[in-house]
Order: C-alpha cells, then sequence, then structure tokens
C-alpha cells in the first residue's frame, strides 16, 4: 500500500526517538508539517521526479530519510491514540474537491480570538479578515474570567469590549454582523464563570472545558451537565485532545451526542490542525443522534481562518447533514436558534428535579 502523507507524519515521529536533540526538532516539526502544511502527496512528488526538498520543512537529510522509506517499501506505521485520527491537508482538500457546496455555503466561524484575551490581533483585524472571506458573520468568543492564564475576561472587560465591536462593525460592510459571544470556561462540573445576567444578552454562548483534561476516567457525566447548562449553545473542541499532547477525556459519546440532540445544543468540529476536535469517529455518534454541529477555526490570528478545511472535511466524512451545521444558519436564524435552544434548556433547568432536561436527568444517573 503507497504512503501517504499522514504515514510519513508517522514515521518522521518515530525517526526523532533516539536522535540529537537538534534532529529531533527538526524530525518533528517535518512530521507537522507533513500532516498539516504538505499541500501534496510526496508520493506524487516521487513519481513526477521531483524533488522531496519542495515538500515544507524537507531539507536534504529528511529527503534522504522518506526516499529510503519508499525504496524499501515500508509499510504503513500505525500511529499510537496520541497521534490517531488527524486528517492530513491533503486529506482535507481531497474532500473539499467533492464537496465544494461546503465552502460556499458557510456563514461564518463561531469561534475567533482577539487581543482582548489570547489572541494575537486585534479584534478589528480580525473583524476585516472575516470580511475578505466573504463571510456574512463572525463571533469573537474571547476567554473569560475563570482562565486567567488566557487573560480572560470579567463581565466589565466584556462589556468594554462590546463598545468596539459598536464602533468596529461601523467600519464594516453593510450587512455583516459580528455577533457578541464569548468562550466561557466551564468547571469539571459543567458551571460557569460568568453573570448570568451578562449571559443574557448575548448572541451566543461557546463555553468548553479547560481543565483537568488528563483524567482517565468516563467523563459521561461531565458532559452531560455541561449539556445541560441552560446558557450554553455550543460546546468547544469537547474532547481537549492535542496532538502527541494529550489523548482528551473518555465518553459514550452516544450518549453524549443523544443529549446534545435532545437540547439542541451544538457539539463543536475545532479545525485547529493538532486539535480537530470532535473528530471524525466521535463525530459519527453526532449524526447518528441527527445533532447540530458549529464548525470554527479557534483562530487566535487571521491566517489560522484558513484551518476550517480540517472542520468542513471532518464533518462530510463523518456524514454530517449541511442542513445540521449552524455555521450554514443566515444570521438572523443562527440567532434565533440560540435563543430557543437556550429558553428551552432555561424553563427545564428550573423546572423540578423530575422535570429537568433529558441531559439532566442523565447525569445524576452517570454519576
Amino acid at each position: 500500500m503507497p504512503l501517504s502523507n499522514g504515514d510519513f507524519a508517522e514515521l518522521l515521529s518515530r525517526e526523532a526517538s533516539g536522535q540529537t536533540e537538534q534532529r529531533q526538532r527538526a524530525l518533528r516539526r517535518a512530521a507537522r508539517a507533513a500532516l498539516w502544511r504538505w499541500d501534496e502527496e510526496a508520493l506524487a512528488l516521487r513519481e513526477s521526479d521531483r524533488a522531496l526538498t519542495e515538500l515544507v520543512l524537507v531539507g536534504p537529510w529528511i529527503a534522504r530519510l522518506i526516499g529510503t522509506w519508499f525504496d524499501e517499501d515500508v509499510d504503513p506505521p500505525e500511529p499510537p491514540p496520541l497521534r490517531a485520527g488527524f486528517l492530513t491537508l491533503t486529506e482535507a482538500r481531497a474532500t473539499l474537491r467533492s464537496h465544494p457546496e461546503w465552502l460556499h455555503a458557510y456563514g461564518g466561524d463561531l469561534q475567533v480570538h482577539t487581543t482582548w484575551s489570547d489572541g494575537a490581533e486585534p479584534l478589528a483585524a480580525m473583524a476585516v479578515a472575516a470580511v475578505s472571506r466573504g463571510y456574512s458573520y463572525v463571533g469573537f468568543t474571547d476567554h473569560t474570567k475563570g482562565l486567567p492564564i488566557a487573560r480572560g475576561m470579567n463581565e466589565e472587560t466584556v462589556r468594554r469590549q462590546w463598545l468596539e465591536i459598536a464602533d468596529v462593525a461601523r467600519a464594516l460592510p453593510r450587512g455583516f454582523t459580528i455577533l457578541r459571544s464569548l468562550e466561557m470556561n466551564l468547571s469539571p462540573e459543567g458551571a460557569g464563570d460568568m453573570d448570568a445576567e451578562l449571559l443574557a444578552e448575548l448572541d451566543l454562548l461557546v463555553a468548553a472545558f479547560h481543565s483537568k483534561l488528563r483524567i482517565k476516567t468516563d467523563e459521561t457525566a461531565r458532559y452531560l451537565r455541561a449539556v445541560a447548562n441552560p446558557h450554553v449553545n455550543v460546546l468547544a473542541h469537547p474532547r481537549g485532545r492535542r496532538y502527541d499532547v494529550r489523548l482528551g477525556l473518555q465518553a459514550d459519546w452516544d450518549t453524549v451526542a443523544r443529549a446534545a440532540a435532545d437540547r439542541d445544543l451544538a457539539l463543536e468540529i475545532d479545525s485547529w490542525p493538532d486539535r480537530q476536535d470532535l473528530d471524525v469517529e466521535s463525530l459519527r455518534s453526532v449524526a447518528a443522534a441527527g445533532g447540530r454541529v458549529a464548525i470554527d477555526t479557534d483562530a487566535h490570528s487571521s491566517d489560522e481562518l484558513d484551518f476550517l478545511e480540517f472542520g468542513l472535511a471532518a464533518a462530510i466524512r463523518a456524514g454530517i447533514p449541511m442542513d445540521r451545521v449552524v455555521n450554514f444558519l443566515p444570521v438572523d436564524e443562527l440567532r434565533g436558534w440560540a435563543r430557543s435552544s437556550t429558553q428551552m434548556a432555561r424553563r427545564s433547568w428550573s423546572g423540578s428535579a423530575d422535570d429537568r432536561s433529558g441531559a439532566a436527568r442523565e447525569a445524576d444517573s452517570v454519576r
């Protein structure tokens, strides 16, 4: 079986073991480039007699290694769990070439960061970048106060950001919308960290776990409590996985997906290349449950908006129907969905223990 770019990423990662520190860095950088920066298959260069050094971060020494693996007809390696289930750039683009309508239908990114928290570019620059991509809207989701390491904002700071949003919006093309959004930090118990009065003024609330992400026990109950949180519209990068760094949380994704669909909450596909979270396998549970997804980039700079390809490709490969992607909704329908989802959840949450949502009841049963 011919070696793919993903296979070369794994071979390069394995080759790093036992090398000098300098060569380890070079091999690991090349491995990540093979996954997410090589825009052609190495095999295509080999078959057309082109130099492998045309590939990003491939110098003569690494090119010789790759050539040796070709010559020795090495079997495709099986990556360990920490590196498994990640799409390559060539795979994502091949998928989108067969489904160009997905790119055309995309209305806007719902998880974008600015210098108001841990982003690298100001809000105005990120807004202009979204406009330049042809989007109809963007959601700026800077972090909240429960995540001080990411310069999380308190309520007063959020309201100051809203003033800047209003100023920036006046200079943007007519018809483009900046949504009032946040990425709220969730405790392991599924509780948020912001005042309910402020949250009620948002257009959309994205929320995520940022702590205790290396726990190896089944965390289904944690997810069910988060899904039952009446303020949340989108549960961001749900697994919390990172390529070759963190496996992420384990859960019964069939159960979580059914609870999210019941509450009409969207589970996110974070398109950041070394997150790709949810991954294709977990997303098949979402497709089977008929749930919604949000496909976002988690961009912290304008060039990272390009990561969208990975999320779109994952949804396509998992069989998510287009009508279950919230980013394909016109802005008024998007706001309407978020509002109705929140209102329904609040009614369930404020009821008696016997009348609460299915997600909340199931969380109790799993604990």
